[in-house]
């Protein structure tokens, strides 16, 4: 298995200087390897510049200013290269697919927050200092920076990313051959349906709270927004108070995602050590939270008629407040480690069908769902919670799924 492993550095204030300069040059070298793909492309030629033209000049960029590109590994400034070909090839994709292209733009310092070492040992050491009790990574032009490492590596350590979040800064690992860790069977299996209400119900009808983290946080970070936004958007240089502010809305944000994580950490891996099989509805979350598209109106030039754009706003909110994508992620990892069963269903009216396995009737009904949290079914007559009845058929058709593969 492939895993990655993220933990905090310490550095010291030289260091922590350091690398902020990395980020600074790589991101130089960003932009300028952006700029000269745009201005061959604009000239009379259209010429297309690849990844391996630009590579293969590294070493004289590097031979030319010793003092900043000079001083950084040769394989992350390819890493770099690389990650700009990538953005290039997304962008040519898009347009083939007849999608809003969305050209590879120019990466301001405050934004490029990621260098990557591509292998261990060339740039870069895990663990550089084994006979220390402290663990260490060393990074080239930087040293040997410590790791508070809260749980052990395993498996092969592959590539090596160092990342900014705020002012904390963070080394990735990425692993593979990592050995499973397999939990005893339970015999159990499952249905779960997602909501906003709930983060989740499952098909024995326990209710799983939504925290609703930003819900939580929304006037402090209102406050916060309001006051950043009393500064100019565009400026050259911020004043003090101006980055303090940024800073202020910044931190808010990391802490209400750090708190929607690891709840999602530790309900993902509750539902892993009960039930050997768990159901769960296949969802599109970027297409649920797309904004509804304007509605000119035909009678008069310019103007539009209401779309719902306000209300659809508010469901939008909800559903990425409670991070249903990143859950069902660390839900399907944690699955894999401990041998367990993830089975993605068809979601269409898993609220509408009356469920056979309570003595349910089959029927489907848009009628069925009265209100949000109620399932009245027109045919029999059942009456359930709307979001256990999802879970059940959920269940149901991860049954189904099982049957057709076994």
């Amino acid at each position: 298995m492939i895993r990655a492993y993220k933990f905090l550095l310490r550095p010291t204030a030289r260091q922590e200087q350091a690398l902020a300069e990395i980020l600074r040059d790589h991101c130089s070298l960003y932009n300028g390897a952006l700029q000269e793909r745009r201005d061959a492309y604009r000239h009379a030629s259209k010429t297309s510049i690849k990844y391996g033209d630009q590579s293969a000049q590294l070493k004289e960029i590097r031979a030319h200013d010793p003092e900043r590109q000079g001083r950084w590994s040769f394989s992350s400034q390819q890493a770099t290269l690389r990650r700009l070909d990538r953005a290039f090839a997304a962008f040519f994709k898009r347009v083939k697919a007849g999608l809003t292209p969305g050209y590879p733009r120019f990466k301001g310092v405050g934004h490029f927050d990621t260098v990557t070492f591509p292998k261990d040992g060339d740039g870069c050491r895990w663990d550089s200092t084994p006979h220390d009790t402290q663990t260490r990574v060393r990074l080239q032009g930087i040293g040997h920076v410590r790791v508070h490492q809260h749980r052990p590596v395993r498996g092969r350590v592959k590539t090596i990313s160092v990342k900014r979040e705020g002012r904390r800064w963070y080394v990735v690992l990425a692993c593979d051959e990592v050995p499973a860790e397999p939990l005893p069977t339970t015999g159990s299996i499952v249905g779960i349906d997602m909501g906003t209400v709930h983060l989740f119900t499952d098909s024995g009808g326990v209710h799983v709270e939504n925290s609703k983290f930003l819900d939580t946080m929304a006037d402090e970070l209102t406050a916060a927004q309001q006051h950043l936004s009393t500064f100019p958007k565009r400026t050259r240089r911020r004043t003090k108070k101006h980055r303090a502010a940024a800073r202020k809305v910044a931190k808010l944000h990391a802490k209400i995602r750090r708190q929607r994580l690891d709840h999602h950490h530790k309900q993902a891996l509750a539902l892993v050590r009960e039930h050997d099989v768990i159901g769960h509805e296949r969802l599109n979350t970027a297409g649920m939270t797309k904004s509804p598209a304007p509605k000119p109106d035909p009678e008069q030039t310019g103007a539009f008629l209401a779309n719902g754009a306000a209300a659809k706003a508010g469901l939008n909110r909800s559903i990425l407040d409670a991070g249903w994508g990143q859950f069902l992620s660390i839900l399907a990892q944690k699955a894999e480690s401990a041998a367990r069963r993830v089975v993605p269903v068809d979601a269409r009216n898993t609220s509408r069908t009356c469920p056979p396995e309570i003595g349910g009737c089959g029927h489907v009904a848009k009628e069925n769902r009265v209100t949000q949290a109620k399932f009245e079914c027109v045919t029999c007559g059942l009456v359930e919670n709307a979001d256990r009845v999802g879970a059940l058929n959920v269940l149901h058709r991860a049954g189904l799924v099982l049957c057709d593969g076994a």
